[in-house]
């Protein structure tokens, strides 16, 4: 019983290779166009975006900071600065922003480009803002947090945020989006995969009979007898017309 189970997967294995072998320049194919489409895609057809980021210091040795704090709640050591995240975020932050940029869009817009995240567990906060033009995301960034340390005093009666590095705008400015190596990768992955899933959908679809073993396998039928496949030169009026012309040929030499 063993030794049927081992010749099944044998055949099993031997089948997914023929298969694979059958159609391998077709998954090449598929392949290196998905490949060839992603990189396209990325160089020329989306638009590249550029980031910026500030950093602000949030000092809780500020005076007026652990009372005011303390008296609404919350853990000095950490609520504070999860508040300050959200508040920059807020349309009564981005409102400012918009205004003071005249720009073309609204806070809702705006927020979708901010990003703000607390380095691991210290009292620093970086700004992030990703746009097509790395000048006015430079810009935005900037004004984000000159807002934020401005207007933190009148919302909280703080004045604890100190910016530590503004975000400039260099030469070698590179795009972080998109990342065509990462997208052609990907391309690679699926569409090998999809090659590979459609050469075996195909072979599943193809029910032409091209064997003897495809008869038994298919119609469940015994082979009796095969004919084999003769060449023109081995035909029985080739082979009759060949022994004519030698025939005639020694007649005329015996009567020469």
């Amino acid at each position: 019983m063993e030794d049927i189970d081992v010749m099944e997967e044998t055949i099993s294995l031997r089948e997914i290779v023929e298969t694979i072998k059958k159609r391998f320049v077709m998954i090449i194919l598929v392949t290196v166009l998905a490949v060839g489409a992603s990189g396209a895609i990325s160089f020329f057809y989306l638009t590249p975006i550029y980031q910026a980021s500030t950093q602000i210091l949030v000092s809780q040795q500020a005076a007026g900071t652990a009372s005011a704090l303390q008296a609404a709640g919350f853990d000095v050591d950490s609520k504070y600065i999860q508040t300050y995240n959200v508040v920059m975020k807020s349309p009564y932050i981005l409102d400012q922003v918009v205004a003071e940029m005249n720009l073309d869009r609204t806070h809702r817009q705006l927020n979708g480009q901010l990003n703000v995240t607390q380095e691991g567990q210290s009292q620093v906060v970086t700004i992030r803002v990703e746009d097509p033009n790395p000048a006015l995301a430079v810009e935005i960034a900037n004004t984000t947090a000159a807002v934020f340390q401005r207007e933190i005093s009148n919302l909280l009666r703080v004045d604890n945020v100190v910016i530590l590095a503004s975000a400039e705008l260099t030469d070698s400015s590179n795009p972080v989006a998109p990342n065509p190596q990462l997208n052609m990768a990907i391309a690679f992955v699926v569409g090998l995969m999809a090659a590979v899933g459609l050469t075996f959908l195909l072979e599943y679809l193809d029910q032409s009979i091209r064997s003897e073993q495809d008869i038994e396998k298919y119609l469940e039928l015994p082979i009796l007898g095969t004919i084999s496949q003769m060449d023109e030169i081995d035909t029985p009026s080739k082979s009759r017309s060949k022994r004519i012309g030698r025939e005639t040929s020694e007649q005329k030499k015996s009567v020469s």
